[in-house]
Formats: C-alpha cells, structure tokens, sequence
C-alpha cells in the first residue's frame, strides 16, 4: 500500500493552496508521487492522492492515463525516452532507440530490464529539433546531438556509473 512521505503531503498541501482549483494541483502531485513511488503511478497512488487533496480518484486518474509523463506500470530506475517524431526520426532517433534497447538487453517498449535499471519508451517530440536525434531520463535534463555511438555510451554509462546522476553522465558525453 503505497503512502506519501511526510514531505509528500507537505508538498501537496502546499500546492492545493497555489491553484484556484484542486484540480489545478493534480500535475503537479502527481510528479511527486511519482517520484516517491519508483517512477510509476499505481492504483495505490491514485487513492492516497484522492484523499490528501479531497478529489475523487477518477478524477486524478482521469489526468495519468491522459498524460504521457505519467507511468501506469513499473518502470526502470533509468526510464529512456527517446524522441522518434519527424526531425528525430529523420536524424536516425528510431535506429537510437533500437540500438540502445538492445545494449540494455530490452526488447519491448515499456518493458523493465532484467537488472532493473533500464526502461525505453518511444515519445513524441520534446521540442528540441535543431539538436536532434535527442532523449530525456527520468525528468532530467535534455541529452541532445546523439550519435549511436553517445547513446552507446550513455547506456554503458547508466550501467557502470549507476549513482552517478543522469545529468551528470549527459554532460560527458
């Protein structure tokens, strides 16, 4: 049974006072029970944000099935995405995706690597064409003008050099 830290529900209060609306906090929450849930929203975080914000859960779960950046199932301590849409397509973000997939020994989108740490999704543009083929982990910063060669890299990176921050890792290559 999921339940939000003492911090997380300091946080939600908190955005319940910023908003007009409750509902207008829901993003918001639901990023932080995110996080405190390993990077995914379950059934169980639905409910316990339902009763700290006093919404109905239909409603909170209305906003993560809507919303790509809310994960409905178990993802990896890494969670890859890979832009695929039309400049990143173009500049080779498909073959990217493909290639690091395998490095990780994934086979599926959406499916967690057997060490745990790895979990690809294909997005839609993330707004950062002139630097494509590019991705995002987890929330961090943007890692942009990949080569199969940096995204090569970046996976054996996050394999070896695990606590390192993602952000971190992005800037060498």
């Amino acid at each position: 049974m999921f339940k939000l830290s003492a911090e997380g529900l300091n946080y939600v209060q908190s955005e319940l006072t910023r908003y007009e609306t409750k509902q207008s906090a829901i993003i918001r929450c639901l990023y932080r029970a995110q996080d405190e849930n390993g990077g995914w929203v379950s059934n169980d975080v639905i409910n316990a944000l339902s009763e700290a914000m006093a919404i109905p859960a239909p409603q909170i779960e209305e906003v993560a099935t809507f919303y790509t950046m809310f994960n409905r199932k178990p993802v990896g301590k890494y969670h890859i995405q890979v832009c695929c849409t039309l400049t990143c397509g173009m500049m080779g973000g498909r073959e990217l995706l493909a290639l690091m997939m395998k490095e990780a020994g994934v086979k599926e989108m959406g499916e967690v690597s057997k060490d745990g740490l790895f979990t690809f999704s294909k997005v839609e543009c993330l707004g950062s064409c002139d630097t494509a083929p590019m991705l995002q982990i987890n929330r961090e910063p943007y890692t942009e003008n990949l080569t199969f060669e940096k995204g090569l890299k970046l996976v054996q990176d996050l394999r070896t050099k695990g606590g390192k921050l993602e952000s971190q890792i992005s800037k060498e290559l």
